[in-house]
């Protein structure tokens, strides 16, 4: 794990099968934000394993994120048989995301070990960096998590990192999570 030093869902969580003695009550406890996305369906275990410790040492609980693109939101409404026009809420649709349902999933034993609380939040938005660094704002987070995957020099000029654009830009410190 490197450092940066730079500085809704309860429902949803409910649909994810978290027990409710895990899960958040929106009540005084500060938060660590885990964005998890399609990409680290490899990671899972890493990042929940990662999150219940740092959210535990910090007495804090985690709120776990996932950012739909519009793409990628239109399609899950899609496939649920949801009309075109209707726009379900993301909170409604997140619990389809295999990643998401994994890292809640991992996350319910080491948080209650650890005595610590988790909530599932989802946004909608094609700038995934921008809507991560927008809910750690909204929440306060007091830490980003983020995972990802090693890539050469010229693959970041060229695809960009939404890792690096959430630690140059979050309001809180950022700790990374790559792929050896």
């Amino acid at each position: 794990m490197t450092e940066s030093t730079r500085g809704t869902a309860a429902a949803a969580g409910q649909d994810l099968g978290v027990a409710n003695d895990v899960r958040a009550r929106r009540d005084h406890r500060d938060t660590v934000l885990l964005p998890i996305g399609y990409g680290d369906a490899e990671r899972v275990e890493t990042l929940a394993n990662t999150a219940a410790e740092v959210a535990g040492m910090m007495e804090t609980t985690v709120r776990v994120l996932h950012v739909f693109t519009e793409d990628r939101y239109a399609a899950v409404r899609d496939r649920l048989n949801y009309h075109q026009d209707e726009r379900p809420d993301p909170d409604d649709l997140v619990g389809r995301v295999a990643p998401v349902r994994d890292v809640v999933g991992r996350l319910e034993e080491p948080l209650r070990a650890w005595g610590t609380t988790m909530d599932v939040d989802a946004r909608v938005g094609d700038d995934v960096a921008g809507e991560i660094v927008a809910a750690a704002d909204a929440v306060d987070a007091k830490r980003v998590l983020v995972g990802g995957r090693r890539r050469t020099p010229t693959g970041k000029v060229v695809f960009g990192s939404t890792a690096q654009r959430v630690a140059l830009n979050a309001p809180c410190p950022v700790t990374f999570g790559r792929d050896d």
